[in-house]
């Protein structure tokens, strides 16, 4: 999956604050969120060099193969294949675990 560097993703990314929303959302039933704020807030985030590492780090995606598959699927064409989605999964849950 691929996170889009907006330019508040980038700021966050280089550990530069947001501000926050201005206005309270509306929950599906129509009211303000819990806790939201109405006046002209600002919040300070930081984030751990580990983080900050991997949104800098992470791999841009192939537009162009994310356009074929979106057609294959499309067309009824789409055939994944399980086993390399299952080796993926279990080299990652590996991964995850070599980390800690």
């Amino acid at each position: 999956m691929k996170i889009v560097h907006t330019p508040d993703t980038a700021a966050l990314a280089a550990g530069q604050a947001r501000p926050a929303a201005a206005e309270a959302r509306p929950t599906a039933a129509g009211s303000p969120t819990a806790g939201a704020s109405t006046s002209s807030e600002s919040a300070t985030v930081k984030l751990s060099s580990t983080a900050a590492g991997l949104m800098a780090s992470t791999p841009e995606f192939d537009a162009e193969k994310v356009a074929a598959i979106r057609q294959a699927i499309a067309d009824g064409t789409f055939k994944p294949n399980a086993e390399a989605i299952a080796d993926k999964l279990i080299a990652n849950a590996q991964e995850l675990l070599q980390r800690r």
